[in-house]
């Protein structure tokens, strides 16, 4: 498919507006799951760590997933993906309504729903790039937002069906709306030139000549030939010895009678078919090789092995307030009369203000976004070591707030990773990040939720948490500060293509 160039507007803009609802539709239940987490727990009667499992699964196995995603967008295209994906999120959804135990929810919503969300995130952010370039950053920004939008609304919502309708009539209502996913997906029109024409199939025997990757001489091919006109004449003479001489004038005389170029051609394709899959093999054996060349390169630079640490504790210590906090204030014995709002969906929204705003500042050159995102970790580990001191619904709410607008970082953390490796290793680098942070997601419910269950009371989970983020925090600081730059370049020398963070900024 041959892509004109992004016209930066004109139907790229419906492209924003579909891309921002299919996120808030796809989205806005998995993130505001700790609504449906507390009547898990009073369904099924489990332990809060594994009930806790059905959220982090919904959000994290499609970074987990993220390098397949990828694959398939880069295949089949945005939009069908999108569509497919539609059918996905909404048939979890539907399917949880009928959830007999929480281990059928582990599949039906943690991993058909995470999985469909992980796959239209990679959609729409790949058909928003394919329409955007100089205002890219102002496409992706916009639908980023559609995420904490469905957040804060599904937060009031879900609560709402709940009560009119119960969990299972929610999660079919929820379900349906998801549907609308579909209208979305049809919507994303691939951007490819009007006027080019289809690309037609390689003939076979183009092939070799488009895709071999080491040359062989030509006297193999015709060395391969007369190894395979040998071998036919030797079985026919062990099928029948007798009339082995006739047998062989006899093929010889219908051979040249028909056509005997086209014997010499057909056994020139086998001969180039096995060729043209030994030379793949060894090219897709090289390309391995070479990616985790170039990952161990990114890893020997310090400052992108501390930031894959940092976002590895910080989602282990950082997502479990979206998912826990509704726990939190029944647990803390807060009369439900008290909220003016739902503490999801003060995360969510202040989560929007935070991707804005933080997203403002990173654009500044004044600022450093490596110490912006520091400072943001940092800070999310006070706020976590604080809560276990929260007993009011007004203190628990600004706790909240505050963590949702410090979760706002993940808007600037790809040009911490930009800055980081430098932009020609970013997807490489970005896609590793995200593996981890993914992993991050699916493990800190359940430890929070563990820890719970050790000691009956929320106060070490969080201190837990906190310690984690500021461990992180801590460690990136540490990698990051110049003093530290100058001794390490001192003892040894950057590896060939790997960066530092300043060298990376300056550039």
């Amino acid at each position: 498919m041959v892509f004109r160039k992004p016209p930066d507007g004109g139907w790229g803009w419906v492209i924003v507006l579909v891309s921002f609802f299919t996120q808030f539709l796809c989205y806005g239940s998995p993130l505001a799951v700790g609504v449906l987490y507390l009547e898990w727990l009073d369904t099924f009667g489990e332990g809060k760590g594994k009930t806790a499992w059905v959220g982090s699964l919904a959000n994290g196995i499609g970074l987990l997933a993220s390098p397949v995603c990828s694959i398939c967008v880069s295949s089949f295209g945005a939009r069908p993906v999108a569509i497919f994906s539609g059918f996905m999120v909404a048939g979890g959804l539907m399917m949880s309504s009928f959830a007999p135990n929480i281990y059928f929810l582990y599949v039906s919503y943690g991993i058909v729903v995470g999985l469909g969300c992980g796959l239209l995130y990679t959609a729409t952010v790949t058909i928003t790039c394919q329409y955007f370039d100089k205002r890219r950053g102002l496409a992706l920004g916009l639908i980023s937002t559609g995420s904490s939008v469905g957040l804060f609304i599904y937060a009031a919502l879900q609560r709402e069906l709940i009560e009119l309708y119960g969990l299972d009539g929610c999660l079919l209502i929820v379900g349906a709306l998801s549907l609308n996913i579909l209208a979305c997906g049809s919507l994303m029109r691939p951007l490819e030139s009007s006027g080019s024409p289809p690309l037609e199939k390689p003939c076979v025997e183009k092939v070799p000549d488009q895709y071999f990757v080491y040359r062989e001489k030509e006297k193999t091919v015709e060395e391969n030939i007369s190894i395979l006109e040998k071998g036919y004449i030797d079985e026919k003479c062990v099928n029948s010895v007798p009339d082995c001489k006739q047998d062989s004038i006899l093929n010889k005389n219908v051979l040249s009678a028909i056509n005997v170029n086209e014997k010499d051609t057909y056994k020139k394709k086998v001969v180039e078919h096995t060729n043209f899959c030994k030379q793949l093999a060894k090219r897709k054996w090289q390309l391995y090789l070479t990616y985790w060349k170039e990952t161990m390169v990114l890893f020997k630079n310090k400052v992108f092995s501390a930031l894959f640490v940092a976002i590895l504790l910080f989602d282990i210590g950082g997502f479990p307030p979206s998912l826990l906090m509704e726990d939190v204030a029944r647990s803390a014995n807060i009369n439900e009369d008290d909220y003016y709002m739902p503490l999801i969906s003060i995360i969510g929204i202040m989560t929007t203000v935070g991707k804005l705003i933080l997203g403002i500042l990173a654009d500044f050159k004044w600022v450093n976004t490596l110490y912006l995102y520091v400072t943001t970790l940092l800070m999310t580990g006070v706020a976590l070591f604080a809560i276990p001191f929260a007993k009011s619904y007004l203190t628990l709410a600004m706790l909240s707030g505050i963590l949702g607008f410090l979760t706002g970082n993940w808007s600037i953390f790809p040009y911490v990773t930009t800055k980081t490796v430098g932009i020609e290793k970013l997807t490489h680098a970005y896609g590793i990040l995200m593996f981890f942070a993914g992993l991050g997601n699916s493990l800190g419910p359940p430890i929070v939720g563990w820890f719970y269950d050790w000691t009956q009371e929320y106060d070490t989970a969080f201190y837990f948490s906190g310690f984690c983020v500021l461990l992180g925090g801590f460690l990136l600081l540490l990698a990051a500060l110049p003093c530290w730059n100058a001794c390490t370049n001192q003892s040894s020398k950057l590896p060939p293509n790997a960066y530092s963070y300043k060298a990376a900024s300056s550039a």
